[in-house]
């Protein structure tokens, strides 16, 4: 199907954007990579008569970190550059697995974080790990700023807590403390260029005594949205990780899982990847929490 006819307009700061974007109310979209949204254009599912692009914005494609800050991701950041980014590789090894293991090279180098989550795909690769390290988004309007836990921002498949006008400034991600590990792992059918049917994220921190003192896991593709697992997080904290406490925080994240039957799995299937993936993933979060080395990706 042939693209329909567009107004393409490159700003060069936030205020200008964001005019275009008042100006134009519906009738225009905001266009980051464009790897989703040139997809939807074509199979006629939209047809914005403007195209905002936030490629030139300044200040928007940079990624910074401060051990008293965190991580802080620009919203035109391509995913290839957080997955090659060395604070992001040292401190953030589920999210740099993630940026490393989807789509294909082409979509890494053209997509960005920003429009990954702002997609709100269930399937989104860097979801999950957003979630295990408690990202927040920054969400800047005209009349200015707000920052928004990103466990609130999902609201369902397609939709965000982004508001009309509004755009995704930057992704906000603490500091990990001492101790500490993060793994992501994914299915999918045939190979790494399909959508994920099961993702899976971890973050586990450990006091002197090897004791949990702090767990997050996240999913992606068996829910409505990317969900967290409290009933399994809270089942780790204060515990040694034993095989038979990590086997039931596995099981516990079943229960936290709302999958579907479609193309890429059935729910059943999804059902007993969660729980595979979930002990994978606290093992390998362990195995870096104790001071192995970091897997290349």
């Amino acid at each position: 199907m042939a693209m329909p006819h567009f107004e393409h307009h490159q700003p060069a700061n936030l205020e200008e954007a964001l005019d275009i974007l008042t100006r134009h109310g519906a009738d225009a979209k905001l266009m980051g990579g464009g790897t989703d949204l040139g997809l939807k254009m074509r199979a006629g599912l939209l047809s914005p008569r403007h195209l905002v692009s936030l490629a030139r914005v300044a200040g928007l494609n940079r990624i910074s970190y401060r051990d008293d800050d965190g991580l802080v991701i620009g919203g035109s950041t391509r995913i290839s550059e957080v997955a090659a980014h060395p604070e992001v590789r040292q401190h953030y090894p589920a999210l740099a697995q993630a940026c490393s293991q989807m789509a294909t090279p082409q979509v890494r180098n053209m997509g960005t974080v920003a429009g990954n989550l702002a997609n709100a795909a269930p399937s989104a690769d860097t979801a999950a790990p957003l979630l295990a390290y408690r990202a927040s988004v920054v969400l800047v309007e005209r009349g200015g700023r707000r920052q928004v836990k990103l466990t609130d921002f999902f609201k369902g498949p397609g939709l965000t807590d982004l508001e009309p006008g509004e755009i995704l400034e930057a992704i906000r991600v603490p500091a990990p403390p001492n101790r500490c590990g993060s793994a992501y792992q994914r299915l999918s059918e045939r190979s790494r260029v399909d959508i994920a049917a099961v993702g899976v994220a971890g973050f586990v921190a450990l006091d002197l005594a090897g004791v949990i003192i702090g767990a997050r896991l996240a999913l992606g593709a068996v829910a409505p949205t990317p969900v967290r697992c409290p009933e399994a997080e809270a089942l780790l904290e204060g515990q040694a990780p034993t095989p038979e406490v990590l086997r039931r925080a596995s099981v516990a994240c079943v229960r936290a899982s709302r999958p579907i039957d479609d193309v890429r799995a059935s729910a059943n299937y999804r059902r007993s990847m969660v729980q595979v993936l979930s002990q994978r993933v606290l093992e390998q979060c362990l195995a870096m929490a104790k001071g192995e080395p970091i897997p290349q990706f």
